[in-house]
């Protein structure tokens, strides 16, 4: 008789923090491609008996996977690893980095490293198609401009587009994450001086289309002097709204 093969999911966890140790064997099997996106995981009653545990702990543990993205409930059919994790949802990365705060340095230290490195990575690899999708997304600011509604979802259009055309998921999933930490900085940025924001998307666009590296880094390190006021703003907004939250609690 072969034995069962013993992978994430079928082997029983241990007795500290059960719910914990669920959700940790779902993120182990995720890793060890055990489960890909759209794979359903095994069933409750399967899980309970592979894993040793109650079928509270794996709901509870199902529940809070749900709520980070990770896994999509459907009803009558079961639940699967999630194939993209929507707009709406707050990644675990973001919520630490939102609750880490950091001082304006930190944060300018921290986009300065990466956004160059992506941008020229999608330089390197940008078809003509993601070339007119970069270009539509400055069109696109431009009018919300002229109408006077420009947001930060039409200037992180433009990032979101250039950083969509390195082809690697992982990068894709990260920069998301981090452009998702400025959304306000840039939202402020955007809104007090939208000239400046299209002028620098247009610069950007220049160099990434002539493929010459240095101009291109040259221009986004003159993007970012915008964005720096506007994070600046963001961070003076908050401790004001923490302010008057205290004073308004004594």
């Amino acid at each position: 008789m072969t034995a069962k093969k013993t992978t994430s999911l079928n082997a029983p966890v241990g007795r500290t923090s059960v719910v914990d140790l669920v959700i940790e064997r779902i993120r182990e099997a995720i890793l060890a491609r055990e489960l890909k996106p759209g794979d359903y995981l095994p069933t409750e009653t399967e899980m309970v008996a592979n894993l040793g545990v109650s079928k509270t702990s794996v709901r509870e543990a199902i529940k809070m996977l749900q709520a980070q993205g990770v896994l999509d409930v459907q009803r009558g059919r079961g639940t699967k690893i999630s194939e993209n994790i929507g707009e709406g949802v707050i990644t675990p990365l973001v919520y630490q980095l939102l609750l880490a705060g950091g001082t304006i340095q930190e944060l300018i230290d921290f986009r300065v490293m990466f956004e160059p490195a992506y941008t020229v990575m999608a330089m390197n690899r940008a078809t003509q198609e993601d070339l007119d999708r970069i270009e539509d997304t400055i069109d696109d600011l431009e009018d919300a401009i002229q109408h006077h509604r420009q947001t930060a979802r039409e200037d992180l259009a433009f990032h979101l587009e250039i950083l969509r055309s390195t082809r690697n998921p992982l990068v894709i999933r990260v920069g998301e994450t981090i452009l998702e930490l400025f959304r306000i900085s840039i939202g402020y940025a955007v809104t007090r001086h939208p000239e400046i924001a299209l002028r620098n998307h247009r610069r950007i666009f220049e160099a990434f289309c002539e493929k010459d590296e240095h101009k291109l880094r040259e221009a986004i390190v003159v993007s970012f002097e915008g964005w720096k006021v506007g994070l600046t703003l963001a961070k003076e907004s908050l401790l004001e709204s923490k302010s008057k939250e205290i004073e308004v609690s004594k």
